[in-house]
Protein backbone atom coordinates (compact mmCIF):
# COMPACT_ATOMS: atom_id res chain seq x y z
CA UNK A 1 0.00 0.00 0.00
CA UNK A 2 0.92 3.47 -0.57
CA UNK A 3 1.11 5.88 1.69
CA UNK A 4 1.87 9.46 1.01
CA UNK A 5 3.48 11.98 3.82
CA UNK A 6 3.05 16.12 3.53
CA UNK A 7 4.65 18.36 5.66
CA UNK A 8 2.03 21.31 5.92
CA UNK A 9 3.59 22.73 9.16
CA UNK A 10 6.09 22.77 11.90
CA UNK A 11 9.20 21.84 8.83
CA UNK A 12 12.10 23.73 9.33
CA UNK A 13 10.28 25.97 12.12
CA UNK A 14 8.97 25.19 15.23
CA UNK A 15 4.91 26.00 14.98
CA UNK A 16 2.01 25.36 12.61
CA UNK A 17 2.13 21.40 13.30
CA UNK A 18 0.23 19.74 10.00
CA UNK A 19 1.09 16.24 8.36
CA UNK A 20 -1.37 15.18 5.99
CA UNK A 21 -1.32 11.34 5.33
CA UNK A 22 -2.69 10.47 2.28
CA UNK A 23 -3.24 6.22 2.26
CA UNK A 24 -6.39 3.64 0.93
CA UNK A 25 -7.86 6.59 -0.38
CA UNK A 26 -8.36 8.62 2.47
CA UNK A 27 -6.74 11.79 3.63
CA UNK A 28 -6.51 12.54 7.43
CA UNK A 29 -4.50 15.45 9.39
CA UNK A 30 -2.53 14.75 12.53
CA UNK A 31 -2.44 18.81 13.75
CA UNK A 32 -3.38 21.92 12.62
CA UNK A 33 -2.07 24.57 13.81
CA UNK A 34 -1.12 27.91 13.77
CA UNK A 35 2.14 29.29 13.00
CA UNK A 36 3.27 31.84 15.16
CA UNK A 37 6.86 33.30 14.17
CA UNK A 38 6.62 36.90 12.69
CA UNK A 39 8.21 35.88 9.48
CA UNK A 40 5.66 32.70 8.81
CA UNK A 41 2.09 33.99 10.20
CA UNK A 42 1.26 34.84 6.69
CA UNK A 43 1.27 31.06 5.69
CA UNK A 44 -1.62 31.03 8.74
CA UNK A 45 -3.79 32.91 5.35
CA UNK A 46 -2.53 30.52 2.61
CA UNK A 47 -5.07 28.17 0.42
CA UNK A 48 -4.62 24.68 2.32
CA UNK A 49 -2.49 22.05 0.57
CA UNK A 50 -5.72 19.59 -0.40
CA UNK A 51 -9.26 21.37 0.14
CA UNK A 52 -10.54 21.00 3.37
CA UNK A 53 -13.82 19.40 2.19
CA UNK A 54 -11.25 16.64 0.89
CA UNK A 55 -9.97 15.65 4.28
CA UNK A 56 -11.72 12.87 6.42
CA UNK A 57 -10.95 13.35 9.43
CA UNK A 58 -7.96 14.97 11.96
CA UNK A 59 -5.82 13.42 14.54
CA UNK A 60 -4.72 16.06 17.58
CA UNK A 61 -2.13 15.20 19.91
CA UNK A 62 -2.57 17.92 22.17
CA UNK A 63 -4.25 21.28 22.83
CA UNK A 64 -1.44 23.93 22.37
CA UNK A 65 -2.58 26.35 19.62
CA UNK A 66 0.42 26.00 17.61
CA UNK A 67 -1.04 22.33 17.22
CA UNK A 68 -5.23 23.06 17.17
CA UNK A 69 -5.20 26.88 16.54
CA UNK A 70 -6.12 26.39 11.86
CA UNK A 71 -8.75 24.04 12.85
CA UNK A 72 -11.45 26.69 13.22
CA UNK A 73 -10.42 27.98 9.86
CA UNK A 74 -9.99 24.22 8.56
CA UNK A 75 -13.61 23.72 9.77
CA UNK A 76 -15.46 27.14 8.39
CA UNK A 77 -13.95 25.90 4.83
CA UNK A 78 -15.11 22.51 4.62
CA UNK A 79 -13.96 20.27 6.59
CA UNK A 80 -17.00 18.39 8.31
CA UNK A 81 -15.31 14.85 9.47
CA UNK A 82 -13.86 14.15 13.20
CA UNK A 83 -11.09 15.76 14.98
CA UNK A 84 -9.89 12.23 17.57
CA UNK A 85 -8.21 13.42 20.62
CA UNK A 86 -7.73 12.54 24.20
CA UNK A 87 -10.29 13.76 26.66
CA UNK A 88 -8.39 16.34 28.21
CA UNK A 89 -7.12 17.60 24.88
CA UNK A 90 -10.53 17.97 23.95
CA UNK A 91 -11.22 20.62 27.13
CA UNK A 92 -8.14 21.93 26.76
CA UNK A 93 -7.85 22.60 22.60
CA UNK A 94 -11.81 23.77 23.44
CA UNK A 95 -10.49 26.72 25.54
CA UNK A 96 -7.44 27.05 23.73
CA UNK A 97 -9.32 28.01 20.21
CA UNK A 98 -12.25 30.02 21.64
CA UNK A 99 -9.25 31.99 23.44
CA UNK A 100 -7.57 32.42 19.91
CA UNK A 101 -10.98 33.41 17.97
CA UNK A 102 -11.61 36.14 20.52
CA UNK A 103 -7.94 37.72 20.25
CA UNK A 104 -8.33 37.11 15.98
CA UNK A 105 -11.51 39.68 16.50
CA UNK A 106 -9.92 41.65 19.35
CA UNK A 107 -6.47 42.30 17.13
CA UNK A 108 -8.29 43.00 14.28
CA UNK A 109 -10.68 45.63 15.52
CA UNK A 110 -7.81 47.27 16.87
CA UNK A 111 -5.38 46.89 13.95
CA UNK A 112 -8.80 48.57 11.96
CA UNK A 113 -9.00 51.44 14.52
CA UNK A 114 -4.97 52.01 14.29
CA UNK A 115 -5.07 52.22 10.33
CA UNK A 116 -7.91 54.49 10.72
CA UNK A 117 -6.03 56.78 12.94
CA UNK A 118 -2.92 56.47 11.03
CA UNK A 119 -4.67 56.60 7.52
CA UNK A 120 -3.48 53.40 6.37
CA UNK A 121 -5.14 50.51 4.64
CA UNK A 122 -4.23 46.71 4.80
CA UNK A 123 -7.56 45.02 4.34
CA UNK A 124 -6.13 41.12 5.13
CA UNK A 125 -4.59 41.90 8.26
CA UNK A 126 -7.35 44.31 9.42
CA UNK A 127 -9.68 41.18 9.26
CA UNK A 128 -9.77 38.55 11.78
CA UNK A 129 -8.12 34.61 10.52
CA UNK A 130 -11.22 33.30 12.37
CA UNK A 131 -13.99 34.40 14.68
CA UNK A 132 -15.18 33.09 18.11
CA UNK A 133 -18.06 31.83 16.39
CA UNK A 134 -15.63 29.34 13.78
CA UNK A 135 -14.05 28.42 16.74
CA UNK A 136 -17.22 27.25 18.55
CA UNK A 137 -18.19 24.85 15.07
CA UNK A 138 -14.42 23.29 15.43
CA UNK A 139 -15.06 23.03 19.24
CA UNK A 140 -18.32 20.68 18.38
CA UNK A 141 -15.99 18.05 15.92
CA UNK A 142 -14.02 16.77 18.24
CA UNK A 143 -14.56 13.41 19.44
CA UNK A 144 -12.73 12.16 22.60
CA UNK A 145 -10.67 9.05 23.23
CA UNK A 146 -8.98 7.64 26.02
CA UNK A 147 -5.10 6.76 26.16
CA UNK A 148 -4.02 3.39 24.90
CA UNK A 149 -7.05 2.62 22.92
CA UNK A 150 -7.15 2.34 19.40
CA UNK A 151 -10.03 4.18 17.42
CA UNK A 152 -11.02 4.17 13.59
CA UNK A 153 -10.35 7.36 12.26
CA UNK A 154 -11.39 6.25 8.58
CA UNK A 155 -11.43 3.02 6.34
CA UNK A 156 -8.18 1.32 6.75
CA UNK A 157 -6.53 3.86 9.56
CA UNK A 158 -6.46 3.52 12.92
CA UNK A 159 -4.97 5.68 15.88
CA UNK A 160 -3.83 5.11 19.33
CA UNK A 161 -2.71 7.80 21.69
CA UNK A 162 -0.01 7.59 24.38
CA UNK A 163 1.27 9.56 26.75
CA UNK A 164 3.87 11.73 25.52
CA UNK A 165 4.07 13.82 28.91
CA UNK A 166 4.47 17.66 27.86
CA UNK A 167 0.91 19.10 29.13
CA UNK A 168 -2.32 17.54 30.08
CA UNK A 169 -3.59 15.20 27.46
CA UNK A 170 -0.65 15.14 25.38
CA UNK A 171 -0.23 12.02 23.47
CA UNK A 172 1.79 10.82 21.19
CA UNK A 173 -0.24 9.50 17.70
CA UNK A 174 0.31 5.62 16.90
CA UNK A 175 -1.17 5.62 13.73
CA UNK A 176 -1.28 2.14 11.69
CA UNK A 177 -2.78 1.59 7.91
CA UNK A 178 -3.88 -0.92 6.29
CA UNK A 179 -3.60 -4.63 7.32
CA UNK A 180 -1.62 -7.72 6.80
CA UNK A 181 1.80 -7.65 5.13
CA UNK A 182 0.48 -4.32 3.98
CA UNK A 183 0.12 -2.46 7.61
CA UNK A 184 2.50 0.07 8.10
CA UNK A 185 3.20 1.91 11.58
CA UNK A 186 3.51 5.52 11.49
CA UNK A 187 4.33 7.13 14.94
CA UNK A 188 4.17 10.78 15.20
CA UNK A 189 5.66 11.64 18.94
CA UNK A 190 3.61 15.20 19.13
CA UNK A 191 5.42 17.66 21.29
CA UNK A 192 7.52 15.45 24.27
CA UNK A 193 7.79 16.43 28.23
CA UNK A 194 10.78 16.06 30.01
CA UNK A 195 10.82 12.75 32.45
CA UNK A 196 10.16 13.60 36.00
CA UNK A 197 8.49 16.65 35.27
CA UNK A 198 6.05 18.02 38.37
CA UNK A 199 2.43 16.81 37.89
CA UNK A 200 2.13 14.48 34.77
CA UNK A 201 3.04 11.21 34.35
CA UNK A 202 6.13 10.43 32.03
CA UNK A 203 6.17 10.31 28.27
CA UNK A 204 6.03 6.50 27.28
CA UNK A 205 8.78 5.64 24.54
CA UNK A 206 6.97 3.18 21.51
CA UNK A 207 8.62 0.29 20.95
CA UNK A 208 8.13 -0.35 17.00
CA UNK A 209 7.34 2.29 14.22
CA UNK A 210 8.23 1.79 10.80
CA UNK A 211 7.99 4.97 10.24
CA UNK A 212 8.43 7.78 12.89
CA UNK A 213 8.07 11.86 12.66
CA UNK A 214 9.20 13.54 15.72
CA UNK A 215 10.16 16.66 17.11
CA UNK A 216 13.45 18.78 17.81
CA UNK A 217 12.24 21.89 19.77
CA UNK A 218 15.76 21.65 21.73
CA UNK A 219 17.43 18.59 19.70
CA UNK A 220 20.50 20.95 19.55
CA UNK A 221 20.85 21.36 23.76
CA UNK A 222 20.10 20.19 27.32
CA UNK A 223 18.06 21.65 29.93
CA UNK A 224 20.71 21.14 32.42
CA UNK A 225 19.70 19.87 36.01
CA UNK A 226 15.73 20.95 36.99
CA UNK A 227 16.27 20.51 40.68
CA UNK A 228 17.85 24.16 40.40
CA UNK A 229 14.39 25.77 39.20
CA UNK A 230 12.79 26.27 42.37
CA UNK A 231 16.29 27.83 43.62
CA UNK A 232 16.41 29.77 40.47
CA UNK A 233 13.10 31.17 41.02
CA UNK A 234 13.32 32.07 44.50
CA UNK A 235 16.64 34.14 43.28
CA UNK A 236 14.77 35.72 40.30
CA UNK A 237 11.60 36.76 43.00
CA UNK A 238 13.30 37.85 46.34
CA UNK A 239 16.14 40.40 44.00
CA UNK A 240 13.30 41.70 42.16
CA UNK A 241 10.88 42.24 45.39
CA UNK A 242 14.18 43.74 47.19
CA UNK A 243 14.34 46.05 44.31
CA UNK A 244 10.97 47.24 44.71
CA UNK A 245 9.41 46.09 40.74
CA UNK A 246 7.26 43.59 39.55
CA UNK A 247 8.27 40.05 38.67
CA UNK A 248 6.45 39.86 35.14
CA UNK A 249 6.35 36.46 33.63
CA UNK A 250 4.88 35.74 30.49
CA UNK A 251 3.73 32.02 30.56
CA UNK A 252 1.81 29.99 28.44
CA UNK A 253 -1.34 28.91 29.69
CA UNK A 254 -1.31 25.47 29.27
CA UNK A 255 1.32 23.50 31.86
CA UNK A 256 3.80 26.10 31.96
CA UNK A 257 1.56 28.05 33.96
CA UNK A 258 0.40 25.44 36.21
CA UNK A 259 4.01 23.77 36.77
CA UNK A 260 4.98 27.42 37.99
CA UNK A 261 2.39 27.67 40.67
CA UNK A 262 3.29 24.41 41.62
CA UNK A 263 6.93 25.40 42.24
CA UNK A 264 5.62 28.97 43.80
CA UNK A 265 3.45 26.90 46.09
CA UNK A 266 6.38 25.11 47.28
CA UNK A 267 8.39 28.37 47.72
CA UNK A 268 5.82 29.71 49.75
CA UNK A 269 4.90 27.45 52.09
CA UNK A 270 8.67 26.67 52.90
CA UNK A 271 9.36 30.32 53.25
CA UNK A 272 11.88 30.65 50.64
CA UNK A 273 9.99 33.43 49.35
CA UNK A 274 8.06 36.44 51.09
CA UNK A 275 4.16 36.45 50.36
CA UNK A 276 3.46 39.32 47.78
CA UNK A 277 0.39 39.03 45.84
CA UNK A 278 0.35 36.80 42.94
CA UNK A 279 -1.80 37.62 39.88
CA UNK A 280 -2.87 35.11 37.42
CA UNK A 281 -3.77 37.38 35.17
CA UNK A 282 -4.52 35.20 31.94
CA UNK A 283 -8.91 33.42 31.60
CA UNK A 284 -7.42 30.97 29.85
CA UNK A 285 -4.97 29.32 32.06
CA UNK A 286 -7.34 29.96 34.78
CA UNK A 287 -10.08 28.03 32.63
CA UNK A 288 -6.97 25.11 31.94
CA UNK A 289 -5.78 25.23 36.04
CA UNK A 290 -9.70 23.83 36.14
CA UNK A 291 -9.06 21.21 33.72
CA UNK A 292 -6.31 20.06 35.96
CA UNK A 293 -7.73 20.08 38.50
CA UNK A 294 -10.67 17.77 36.93
CA UNK A 295 -8.28 15.44 35.40
CA UNK A 296 -5.86 14.44 38.48
CA UNK A 297 -6.12 10.79 37.10
CA UNK A 298 -3.55 11.90 34.82
CA UNK A 299 -1.11 13.12 37.58
CA UNK A 300 2.35 11.21 38.57
CA UNK A 301 1.95 9.66 42.14
CA UNK A 302 4.49 12.37 43.85
CA UNK A 303 1.53 15.04 42.97
CA UNK A 304 -1.59 12.52 43.70
CA UNK A 305 0.51 12.27 47.33
CA UNK A 306 -0.23 16.12 47.79
CA UNK A 307 -3.65 16.22 46.90
CA UNK A 308 -3.96 13.36 49.41
CA UNK A 309 -2.97 15.92 51.94
CA UNK A 310 -5.42 18.02 51.92
CA UNK A 311 -3.38 20.95 49.12
CA UNK A 312 -3.66 21.52 45.35
CA UNK A 313 -0.52 21.70 43.71
CA UNK A 314 -1.92 24.75 41.82
CA UNK A 315 -3.70 27.02 44.96
CA UNK A 316 -1.84 28.95 47.68
CA UNK A 317 -2.97 32.09 49.93
CA UNK A 318 -2.05 35.11 48.25
CA UNK A 319 -3.05 34.17 44.53
CA UNK A 320 -5.56 36.17 42.71
CA UNK A 321 -7.35 35.14 39.60
CA UNK A 322 -8.09 37.73 37.58
CA UNK A 323 -10.90 36.88 34.62
CA UNK A 324 -12.15 39.97 33.43
CA UNK A 325 -10.58 43.12 32.36
CA UNK A 326 -11.80 45.28 34.91
CA UNK A 327 -9.81 43.29 37.26
CA UNK A 328 -6.93 43.05 34.89
CA UNK A 329 -6.29 46.68 34.96
CA UNK A 330 -6.53 46.86 38.50
CA UNK A 331 -3.50 44.89 39.12
CA UNK A 332 -1.19 48.62 38.30
CA UNK A 333 -3.06 49.98 40.74
CA UNK A 334 -1.21 47.89 43.06
CA UNK A 335 2.01 49.86 43.83
CA UNK A 336 4.03 47.52 46.42
CA UNK A 337 6.03 44.14 44.53
CA UNK A 338 4.26 41.75 43.22
CA UNK A 339 4.40 38.72 40.55
CA UNK A 340 2.44 39.12 37.71
CA UNK A 341 1.44 35.91 35.27
CA UNK A 342 -0.17 36.46 32.17
CA UNK A 343 0.03 35.08 28.18
CA UNK A 344 1.06 34.44 25.89
CA UNK A 345 3.66 32.47 27.01
CA UNK A 346 5.93 34.27 23.76
CA UNK A 347 4.87 37.65 24.17
CA UNK A 348 2.58 37.42 20.74
CA UNK A 349 -0.86 38.77 22.09
CA UNK A 350 -3.31 38.75 25.21
CA UNK A 351 -2.88 40.52 28.37
CA UNK A 352 0.86 39.86 28.78
CA UNK A 353 1.66 43.12 26.13
CA UNK A 354 -0.03 45.53 28.95
CA UNK A 355 2.04 44.11 31.47
CA UNK A 356 5.31 44.75 29.38
CA UNK A 357 4.34 48.17 28.68
CA UNK A 358 3.33 49.13 32.46
CA UNK A 359 7.07 47.56 32.79
CA UNK A 360 9.47 47.08 30.27
CA UNK A 361 10.98 50.58 31.17
CA UNK A 362 11.34 50.25 34.98
CA UNK A 363 14.50 49.24 36.23
CA UNK A 364 13.70 47.86 39.26
CA UNK A 365 11.13 45.03 37.36
CA UNK A 366 12.07 42.21 35.97
CA UNK A 367 10.50 39.92 33.20
CA UNK A 368 11.39 36.34 33.46
CA UNK A 369 11.19 34.01 30.78
CA UNK A 370 9.87 30.42 31.56
CA UNK A 371 9.55 28.95 28.03
CA UNK A 372 10.42 28.98 24.23
CA UNK A 373 10.85 31.86 22.51
CA UNK A 374 10.23 31.18 18.83
CA UNK A 375 12.28 33.22 16.19
CA UNK A 376 10.83 36.44 15.19
CA UNK A 377 8.36 36.60 18.38
CA UNK A 378 8.05 39.45 20.92
CA UNK A 379 9.71 37.75 23.62
CA UNK A 380 12.77 36.12 21.49
CA UNK A 381 13.62 39.90 20.57
CA UNK A 382 13.28 41.02 24.38
CA UNK A 383 15.47 37.61 25.68
CA UNK A 384 17.80 38.55 22.53
CA UNK A 385 18.81 41.54 24.43
CA UNK A 386 16.77 44.36 21.77
CA UNK A 387 17.39 47.90 23.64
CA UNK A 388 13.79 48.74 22.10
CA UNK A 389 10.84 46.36 21.29
CA UNK A 390 7.81 47.58 19.17
CA UNK A 391 4.15 47.08 21.34
CA UNK A 392 1.05 48.25 20.70
CA UNK A 393 2.79 50.07 17.18
CA UNK A 394 5.10 51.45 19.54
CA UNK A 395 8.43 51.35 20.20
CA UNK A 396 9.76 50.33 24.03
CA UNK A 397 12.98 51.17 26.17
CA UNK A 398 14.01 47.91 27.09
CA UNK A 399 14.80 49.02 31.00
CA UNK A 400 13.69 46.25 33.14
CA UNK A 401 15.86 43.30 34.03
CA UNK A 402 15.55 39.82 31.65
CA UNK A 403 16.04 36.41 33.11
CA UNK A 404 15.20 32.72 32.29
CA UNK A 405 14.94 29.56 33.78
CA UNK A 406 15.16 26.77 30.95
CA UNK A 407 14.20 23.86 33.13
CA UNK A 408 10.28 24.88 32.98
CA UNK A 409 9.92 23.90 29.69
CA UNK A 410 7.27 21.03 28.38
CA UNK A 411 9.98 19.92 26.06
CA UNK A 412 12.24 17.12 26.44
CA UNK A 413 15.66 18.51 26.02
CA UNK A 414 18.21 16.24 23.68
CA UNK A 415 18.63 13.67 25.35
CA UNK A 416 15.18 13.41 26.40
CA UNK A 417 14.27 13.45 22.40
CA UNK A 418 17.00 10.37 22.10
CA UNK A 419 15.91 8.14 24.62
CA UNK A 420 12.46 8.62 23.29
CA UNK A 421 13.32 7.26 19.85
CA UNK A 422 16.39 4.94 21.10
CA UNK A 423 13.59 2.68 22.78
CA UNK A 424 12.71 1.56 19.54
CA UNK A 425 13.58 -2.19 19.65
CA UNK A 426 14.28 -2.58 15.75
CA UNK A 427 15.15 0.24 13.30
CA UNK A 428 12.69 2.24 11.67
CA UNK A 429 12.65 2.51 8.05
CA UNK A 430 12.47 6.38 8.25
CA UNK A 431 12.98 8.94 11.19
CA UNK A 432 11.57 12.83 10.15
CA UNK A 433 12.69 15.43 12.79
CA UNK A 434 10.24 18.29 12.74
CA UNK A 435 9.37 20.61 14.84
CA UNK A 436 12.70 22.64 15.10
CA UNK A 437 14.45 25.08 13.97
CA UNK A 438 16.84 24.00 11.57
CA UNK A 439 20.01 23.92 13.84
CA UNK A 440 18.11 21.83 16.25
CA UNK A 441 16.49 20.02 13.36
CA UNK A 442 19.91 19.19 11.78
CA UNK A 443 22.03 18.25 15.21
CA UNK A 444 19.47 15.65 15.75
CA UNK A 445 18.95 14.30 12.80
CA UNK A 446 23.20 14.16 13.14
CA UNK A 447 22.65 12.15 16.18
CA UNK A 448 19.96 10.01 15.57
CA UNK A 449 22.43 8.28 12.27
CA UNK A 450 25.47 8.65 14.06
CA UNK A 451 24.57 7.24 17.17
CA UNK A 452 21.76 4.91 16.06
CA UNK A 453 21.98 3.94 12.74
CA UNK A 454 18.78 5.02 11.69
CA UNK A 455 17.85 6.68 8.71
CA UNK A 456 16.78 10.88 9.64
CA UNK A 457 15.96 13.70 7.48
CA UNK A 458 14.64 17.13 8.37
CA UNK A 459 11.80 17.90 5.78
CA UNK A 460 11.47 21.10 4.05
CA UNK A 461 7.80 22.78 4.37
CA UNK A 462 5.35 21.53 1.99
CA UNK A 463 8.03 18.42 1.14
CA UNK A 464 6.11 15.23 0.32
CA UNK A 465 7.31 11.35 0.41
CA UNK A 466 6.02 8.22 -0.51
CA UNK A 467 6.18 5.55 2.07
CA UNK A 468 6.09 1.95 0.43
Amino acid sequence: MEIKLTFCGAAGNVTGSRYLVEAAGRRIYVDCGLFQEWRLKSRNWEPFFVPPGGVDAVVLTHGHLDHCGLLPRLVREGFAGPIHCTGATADIAGIVMADSGRIQEEDASYKRKRHRKEKRRDVRSAEPLYTEKDAEKAIERLRPCDFDAPVRVADGIEATFVSAGHILGAGSVHLTVGEGRDRRTLVFSGDLGPWDMPILRDPIAPRHADYVVMESTYGDRNHGDRGDIPQRLAEVVNETVRAGGNLVIPSFAVERTQDLLYHLSGLLYDHEIPRVPVFLDSPMAIRVTEVFKRNSALFDEETLAIIMSGEHPCDFPGLTLCRSRQESKAINDIKEPKIVIAGSGMCTAGRIKHHLVQNIGREESTILFIGYQASGTLGRAILNGDEEVRIFGRQNRVRAGVAQINGFSAHADQSGLMRWVSALESPPRRVFVTHGEPDAAGTLVDLIDTRLGYAATAPGYLDSVILD
